[in-house]
């Protein structure tokens, strides 16, 4: 994995967020807060579990490991999170921008928010992230759907396609 790579991917991260979020800008409060059956609840819970994921994995990345999460609760409207999701986006874009090939392939270390001890090699962290990120937002593009708004294609090739 190169910086270009890894640039690549993160654009694309950074696509797919604001395709969800400027569609979930279009939901009710009560809508934005409404349960469903998917792993981290409703479309707060799980915007809010992806924010958290990018915003402990960078923190991981520069040497910090936070022991608290982000709740739902810190969200109480979806203005709070999107507010929040873009100040988290100028930093990670920001640590991004500032990597090199050789910090890519490097170790760092970092406990989980039980205290546990890790090391991982940079790029293999950014993969994951991007992926889990993919999950996530699958899942928020699916209740979105079920509330009759449509994120449409959030695959990386249509992105791709899109960067032309």
């Amino acid at each position: 994995m190169n910086k270009q790579d890894i640039l690549i991917l993160y654009q694309y991260n950074q696509w797919a967020n604001a395709k969800i979020l400027n569609t979930a800008a279009n939901v009710t409060q009560d809508q934005y807060l409404t349960p469903a059956s998917f792993p981290h609840g409703g479309l707060r819970g799980t915007l809010v579990h992806a924010l958290f994921a990018e915003w402990i994995w960078r923190n991981r990345w520069v040497g910090t490991s936070p022991t608290k999460r982000l709740k739902p609760e810190d969200f109480p409207t979806f203005e709070s999170l999107r507010t929040r999701w873009a100040d988290e986006e100028k930093a990670l874009m920001s640590f991004v921008d500032g990597l090199t090939d050789e910090k890519l392939v490097s170790k760092f270390s970092y406990k989980s928010t039980e205290g546990t001890p890790y090391e991982r090699i940079l790029w293999h962290a950014m993969a994951h992230l991007v992926n889990h990120g993919t999950q996530h937002r699958t899942e928020a593009a699916a209740i979105l759907t079920d509330l009759g708004h449509s994120p449409g294609d959030i695959d990386m090739i249509y992105f791709l396609i899109d960067m032309k």
